[in-house]
């Protein structure tokens, strides 16, 4: 009996082993095309069209400053020879303020239109996070990698990519199906 059980246990431990990795689940080890979801997501598509007619607004009304000026400038052009000494002091002097309030306001609508794609990108990458991270609870998944295409993810079989499903159930989750 004694001869039987180191060969029993050597048996049961290779038997474990091998179990262990056989039954692992493929699933572990899963990733998701993080671009991919981004363009795909429909949210994201919601946004970005809110974003652009707001930035659109904001770029014509820069136009219409930046306009107004130009007139203002051609006007002076024609009029300056009949001008006296003072009054092409004071229109160069008041064309020039107004081109420098244009070109303030001009920089400050473009570093608000940067803060504000910034901030709309973040809350769409937010909501993909949260949902990915309940997706894998739920899916029992214990890693999702996300491949950028920037090499953090090399290769991947595509029965370990989940970017299809998950993108599927987060448009299905924002429509509120």
């Amino acid at each position: 009996m004694k001869k039987l059980a180191f060969p029993i246990a050597l048996i049961a431990l290779i038997v474990s082993i091998a179990s262990f990795f056989f039954l692992q689940s493929s699933s572990d080890l899963v990733y998701v095309d993080v671009n991919k979801l981004l363009d795909g997501y429909k949210r994201t598509k919601v946004v970005k069209a809110e974003f652009d007619k707001k930035a659109k607004t904001m770029k014509s009304n820069v136009d219409s400053l930046l306009s107004d000026w130009q007139k203002e400038l051609k006007i002076y052009e024609k009029e300056r020879s009949s001008m006296s000494k003072k009054e092409l002091e004071l229109k160069q002097e008041l064309l020039g303020s107004k081109q420098q309030q244009i070109n303030n306001y001009q920089q400050a609508v473009q570093k608000q239109l940067q803060e504000e794609d910034k901030k709309v990108t973040q809350t769409v990458i937010n909501d993909i996070n949260d949902f990915v991270k309940e997706y894998g609870k739920k899916n029992g998944h214990k890693v999702i990698f996300g491949a950028t295409g920037s090499g953090t993810i090399m290769y991947g079989e595509e029965s370990a990519d989940l970017t299809d499903q998950v993108l599927e159930e987060l448009n299905a989750e924002f429509e509120g199906k």
